[in-house]
């Protein structure tokens, strides 16, 4: 244990059972002042009644709820979806991407309070330590960190709940097939239990914010998505706040059985472990926003942004989110959205999201250079002096061959042209 004084703790708290339990451990071993702070992201109701009276009862000596919702899609998600950030294909980022935001806030109340540590109820397996831990060195680089999980002789959810039992902390969980949930505003993740055995299915009541495919209305719903310089607007025309928005399309895509994904990710600490992740608006949103810059954005650009989106989502994932190199991807991505506005119409039908149009005042799209019918202003004939430009290295390369290059010093034909094979006789 480590024996440096502490006074004031600012604590990430979420009211489960790790942060529940880290309370009165924070007490009995370091004797100091506890704030639990929690930054609203959109839990839910559920999650947050009753919150502060839980941390109260179990020792902390304030409890901070600050809502963050509109900020946090403003800020963070949005600037996400426009890079076009997913984590191996598959992980739209829903738990990486609110860390730094509560991370940032925690610290605020760190220096409103004056406290002299700050800590967390992150494993010392998981990412979210990192996440964390990297935002409170990017604030304040001598702040005290305790991460509980990588002091004391708790080793299992199982060992939490005997010390939660022990010491009075209510708690809504079971000893066995134990479930961690973290969800927000943009998704839900849930991770342990059956779900450890990467090939068991995942349970059916495992899902909160989605319902399953095969039980979506069999009539799909047709929404149109208005975008204004790559931020999403309007639904059907009508206006939304950011966070009102997002709520919407996760209502909608909840409905239709859209954004489940289970997979196997790998993590930053070194090993891999699976999740199943429910995001029915963001997913709908992600596909939207790429639509419109199909329509709107030049080819090198479009492609440019499409190699750097992978980065972007290692930046959020491996929690350096507060970089410079984040800020510079950040800067590029803000100057391709100025024409990213316009409108996306999709079909949400059992789990799909199918576009069926796409608009905007700034398309690139032009039917009378794209059309297979007669057309006045494309000739057709001026394909021939392109095509014999752009192919010039790969006429030149195979003149060589036919005319026995392999005279030339230095050359050696690749391995599958005829003259490769004659070098190797000879």
């Amino acid at each position: 244990m480590e024996s440096k004084e502490v006074k004031k703790v600012v604590l990430a708290y979420s009211g489960g059972l790790d942060t529940s339990i880290i309370i009165p451990w924070l007490k009995e071993n370091y004797d100091c002042q506890v704030i639990a702070f929690v930054g609203d992201v959109g839990q839910g109701e559920d999650e947050l009644e009753g919150l502060e009276e839980r941390a109260l009862k179990t020792g902390a000596d304030k409890v901070l709820i600050k809502n963050l919702k509109e900020e946090f899609c403003t800020d963070y998600i949005f600037p996400m979806m426009q890079a076009g950030a997913v984590y191996e294909g598959s992980y739209l980022l829903g738990t990486s991407i609110a860390r730094p935001l509560i991370a940032k806030h925690l610290m605020d109340v760190v220096e409103k309070e004056g406290a002299d540590a700050v800590a967390h109820g992150c494993t010392g397996k998981g990412n979210d330590q990192v996440r964390f831990e990297l935002t409170f060195k990017a604030f304040n680089p001598k702040i005290r960190i305790i991460a509980p999980w990588r002091l004391w002789d708790i080793r299992s959810r199982e060992d939490a709940v005997a010390y939660a039992e022990a010491h009075g902390v209510p708690l809504k969980v079971k000893k066995r097939g134990v479930y961690s949930h973290d969800r927000n505003l943009l998704h839900m993740s849930s991770e342990g239990g059956q779900l450890e055995d990467p090939w068991q299915s995942a349970p059916e009541d495992i899902y909160r914010l989605t319902k399953s495919p095969w039980e979506a209305p069999d009539k799909g719903a047709e929404i149109v998505i208005g975008f204004e310089k790559g931020v999403p607007k309007m639904i059907d025309g009508r206006p939304f706040s950011p966070a009102q928005l997002l709520m919407s399309l996760n209502s909608l895509g909840r409905e239709h059985g859209i954004g489940r994904v289970d997979l196997v990710e790998n993590r930053l600490v070194g090993m891999k472990s699976r999740g199943v992740y429910e995001t029915p608006g963001g997913t709908i949103l992600y596909r939207a926003h790429h639509e419109l810059e199909t329509l709107v954005l030049d080819a090198e650009t479009l492609h440019l942004k499409e190699q750097l989106a992978p980065k972007y989502a290692e930046l959020i994932y491996n929690g350096r989110y507060f970089v410079p190199l984040r800020e510079a991807l950040d800067a590029f991505v803000a100057e391709t959205q100025h024409n990213i506005t316009g409108e996306v119409r999709l079909l949400l039908y059992k789990g799909n999201v199918i576009v069926r149009g796409r608009r905007s005042p700034y398309s690139l799209y032009r039917e009378e250079f794209a059309t297979f019918g007669k057309d006045d202003v494309y000739d057709q004939s001026d394909a021939e002096g392109f095509i014999n430009l752009y192919g010039l290295s790969i006429k030149v390369r195979a003149l060589i061959e036919q005319e026995g290059g392999e005279q030339l010093n230095g050359y050696r034909p690749p391995k599958y042209s005829k003259l490769y094979y004659s070098f190797k006789r000879d």
